[in-house]
């Protein structure tokens, strides 16, 4: 009796150890993706006149610099993985947006392809570490399409940062706010031969209810050939389900080592109606201020209105997009030549995600 006793103990022990072994080991990767494509028409329709090459097509921000083509903006593939308090993320991407995300690294063949790449330990509830590249804080808009309502980007995601390499860490302040500081290599570079260095921040709060949010970023370098300083801040408000608003504005200050420093600053109001569950409206108005010709973009000031539909079917996001811009100088090309101070475009967008 006692022997039986003693084996049924046994068995019992070894099923628990082996259940607790199976536990503890872990789980597979979480595998995300998307795929977006496009067609733009300006209505400019600048085209190119005897004698010379036009390649301005009326477009200085990001991703969408096509006139009359289907163009593929970016397919993508994302692994996340977690194991007790580590945890790691590969993000790789492909396509003319993704090489316009990492122009900083165009010239090694396989560093562009990596939207993200990091490591992060979580040291406890309130502290956690991360270590490799990850997409900015600065900024309304994210480089993923499909994370976006508008499909053409703003100015300033355009002229701000796209990502950062560096290490940072992440601290639970109470409540609804938090803040990240850390240290990374000068802006959307992944591998650099230089000391010089630029360090990050970001402020999160939010109401009780999280209705409201506010996110206060930075971003700065100083020393050396020049000093950096870029302030941004994210305001949201749901005011209905139905209803709900966005605010972006930001401002980065540049003083060389020798003489006088500017600033350009941006501001941006983001309308977002959705009367239905399969049809959304973001209506985007961005005024941007580049007179003192601080980024490569236009030295002007510019006006953009961004109206754009989100049909929503199922994991499919269609958006048909109207864009008008006008500027304070003549900077947009006009068929068969000539410029204008203002010009409009239509996007046919498609947004697929996993």
């Amino acid at each position: 009796m006692s022997r039986k006793f003693f084996s049924a103990c046994l068995a019992l022990c070894i099923s628990v150890i082996a259940h607790s072994q199976d536990s503890s080991k872990p789980s597979g990767p979480t595998i995300t993706g998307s795929v977006d494509a496009y067609y733009r028409y300006n209505f400019s329709n600048p085209t190119p006149v005897p004698g010379s090459v036009i390649t301005n097509v009326n477009n200085f921000t990001s991703f969408t610099n096509s006139q009359k083509s289907y163009e593929l903006g970016m397919a993508s593939i994302k692994a996340d993985h977690s194991f007790g308090k580590a945890s790691a993320t590969i993000d790789l991407g492909f396509g003319k947006r993704a090489e316009e995300f990492a122009y900083g690294d165009l010239s090694n063949s396989t560093l562009f392809a990596i939207k993200q790449a990091y490591v992060s330990y979580a040291v406890n509830d309130k502290l956690k570490l991360t270590m490799g590249k990850w997409a900015t804080h600065i900024g309304y808009e994210l480089v993923d399409a499909y994370l976006n309502r508008n499909y053409s980007m703003s100015y300033m995601f355009s002229y701000g940062p796209f990502a950062h390499t560096g290490v940072k860490a992440d601290i639970s302040l109470g409540g609804k706010s938090s803040l990240m500081v850390g240290v990374a290599n000068p802006t959307d570079i992944v591998s650099t031969t230089t000391s010089r260095k630029f360090g990050i921040a970001q402020f999160a709060t939010a109401s009780s209810n999280s209705k409201f949010k506010a996110y206060l970023n930075y971003q700065g370098s100083y020393g050396g050939s020049f000093n950096l300083t870029h302030f941004d801040l994210v305001l949201t408000q749901a005011v209905t389900d139905k209803f709900s608003l966005g605010y972006n504005g930001t401002v980065q200050s540049v003083k060389p080592n020798i003489g006088e420093g500017d600033s350009w600053w941006g501001s941006a109001l983001y309308v977002n109606v959705d009367p239905t569950s399969t049809f959304g409206l973001t209506l985007r108005g961005e005024y941007f201020d580049n007179k003192k010709a601080i980024v490569l973009a236009p030295s002007t000031s510019i006006f953009a209105l961004t109206l754009s539909p989100n049909i929503k079917l199922g994991n499919l996001t269609i958006i048909p997009e109207l864009r008008y811009e006008s500027a304070k100088a003549a900077i947009y090309t006009k068929s068969k030549g000539g410029t204008s101070k203002n010009t409009s475009s239509a996007i046919l967008a498609a947004v697929y995600h996993f």
